[in-house]
């Protein structure tokens, strides 16, 4: 899974990112980069931040995002972020 995200509210986004590792990690997710920092080598592409998980299997994605746990906090992304 790869996320683009531009953090609109950094004090409901932090609320979110305490929040969600537990929940990837239940359902076997892996972080295999998060960076608040990019640099692009070339082109005009310039993301704000950018997140990779690895899941086992797309069932394990969609198990995890749309779980009870994760709809809970999905409004403070949702509120918090362009994704």
């Amino acid at each position: 899974m790869i996320i683009e995200i531009e953090i609109k509210d950094s004090e409901s986004y932090s609320k979110y990112l305490k929040k969600v590792p537990p929940i990837v990690k239940k359902y076997g997710g892996r972080y295999l980069a998060r960076s608040g920092e990019i640099t692009s080598i070339t082109g005009n592409w310039n993301p704000e931040r950018i997140i990779v998980i690895e899941f086992e299997s797309m069932k394990k994605l969609r198990e995890c995002f749309q779980s009870a746990e994760y709809s809970e906090i999905a409004p403070l992304r949702k509120k918090s972020t362009t994704s």
